[in-house]
């Protein structure tokens, strides 16, 4: 595993690099890679290298990176989740990737989970030349997420979340430092995700480098984050993977996004919830599918565009 850098609008983020650990995929151009990151206020250290020593033992390289202002990654203010900032970070990272040594530029994977899920979706929904994507427990349409939070949590609690967001922007008008809120909290706390299940879900696989804040402001961001709007341009093979139990991601979301994507969509569903994907017993059959959609569609002669009917 080599540490690596890229450069994000001017700014430095830092990245792990596992190159496939067999030539079965080389096809001559090199192998394929899967480009990851986080979901919401990840970072790369929490619960990702499992998977990505997964696929580098499969033959493929990998590239498990920190959106900047988090983890290792540079950038200011830090824990501000920008969903338009982690999709630039997403398409530097897929370009430097393309020109790493080893690997061929045409077989390149999005892989996302939960807010990446999303990310992956439409930064794919941006690049023709990406060869699939894999969106686990993605969270794909924000008005959606933000109307399950207020029924889960009363009309108060939108309340709170709009005093507490727009006091983070006059903060930053003003060049004070955010005012940094949970990313995971008790039901009925202002969090970004405040479930029954979010914090101990959270801590079991949280980095050392994690930190449980992240700046107010993207509150009011989240329900202009819908990535169902730009599926329908999607071309290559998507996997799509739905925790039944999810109070994060909801389900039908990510059904109704299968539709859209039509016949590039690949569905899978497992009986956990959202935070569970991470850690076994679901772990390993949630990589085992991810690797066998990726070897299937990664291979020389399935990396060409899928066509919808």
């Amino acid at each position: 595993m080599n540490e690596v850098e890229f450069i994000s609008d001017g700014q430095r983020c830092t990245a792990w690099h596992l190159p496939g650990a067999n030539s079965d995929l080389d096809i001559g151009k090199g192998r394929p890679c899967v480009v990851m990151a986080h979901g919401f206020g990840g970072t790369r250290d929490s619960g990702l290298l499992p998977f990505a020593r997964t696929f580098a033992d499969a033959g493929i390289d990998t590239l498990v990176f920190d959106y900047r202002g988090f983890g290792d990654s540079a950038g200011a203010p830090r824990q501000l989740v920008s969903f338009r900032r982690h999709r630039r970070d997403y398409a530097a990272a897929i370009g430097f990737a393309r020109g790493l040594d080893g690997v061929d530029p045409d077989r390149i994977a999005a892989w996302g989970s939960s807010y990446g899920g999303g990310h992956a979706l439409a930064v794919a929904a941006d690049d023709p030349r990406i060869a699939a994507v894999v969106a686990q427990v993605a969270a794909v349409d924000g008005l959606v997420s933000l109307v399950g939070a207020i029924k889960s949590n009363g009309l108060g609690f939108l309340l709170k979340v709009n005093l507490a967001a727009l006091r983070d922007v006059a903060r930053a008008l003003t060049g004070r430092p955010p005012l940094l809120v949970p990313i995971v909290g008790p039901p009925g706390s202002v969090a970004a995700m405040n479930s029954p299940d979010a914090v101990s879900g959270m801590l079991a696989f949280a980095g050392p480098t994690w930190r449980n804040e992240f700046a107010a402001r993207e509150l009011l961001a989240i329900p202009l984050n819908r990535a169902t709007t730009k599926v329908g341009r999607l071309r290559c093979p998507v996997l799509l993977q739905i925790g039944e139990h999810d109070a994060v991601a909801p389900p039908a979301s990510i059904e109704r996004v299968a539709r859209r994507i039509g016949s590039c969509a690949e569905v899978r569903r497992y009986p956990a919830g959202h935070f569970d994907v991470y850690v076994e017993p679901w772990l390993t059959p949630n990589a085992t599918d991810q690797v066998a959609f990726l070897k299937k569609h990664l291979t020389p002669r399935t990396v060409d565009t899928v066509e919808k009917p």
